[in-house]
């Protein structure tokens, strides 16, 4: 997990640094693959604004959130980010499980393709006798 943190028009603090860095890090349970993180920590006027942009793999999310609280702009922009990981987890999730399902109903389809219907042979029959010849009675 690589964690970079900027401050912007604030002096930066170990404690927020640790706070951030500590929220972030309960997010790789999440994810398969390592990820890259870049927090950027300012104050606008009296707002305290904190982002992120989170890459992992292939996913790439992003979350903004401003509030008069920094740690409270922190929490909140971990939540934003928790939900968009659990909504891309779960999609990516559900393509594997269609695509096994897929892949299983196919299997079987070939395997009844390649299994030949084979119907049990017919019981022989009787065949008929031939009829005994039987000396006609005349009439006479």
């Amino acid at each position: 997990m690589n964690v970079s943190i900027t401050f912007r028009h604030m002096d930066a603090s170990e404690a927020i640094k640790k706070h951030a860095a500590a929220k972030l890090g309960k997010l790789q349970k999440f994810l398969r693959q390592p990820m890259t993180a870049k927090v950027t920590i300012s104050v606008d006027k009296l707002k305290h604004v904190a982002e992120a942009r989170i890459s992992s793999g292939g996913a790439h999310l992003e979350a903004k959130e401003s509030s008069d609280d920094m740690y409270a702009s922190i929490d909140r922009m971990i939540e934003k980010l928790e939900r968009q990981v659990r909504v891309t987890k779960g999609a990516a999730e559900s393509r594997r499980r269609t695509a096994k399902k897929a892949a299983n109903k196919e299997e079987v389809a070939a395997e009844a393709a390649e299994v030949v219907a084979v119907k049990p042979a017919k019981k022989a029959t009787r065949t008929a006798r031939p009829a005994k010849k039987v000396a006609k009675k005349s009439k006479r």
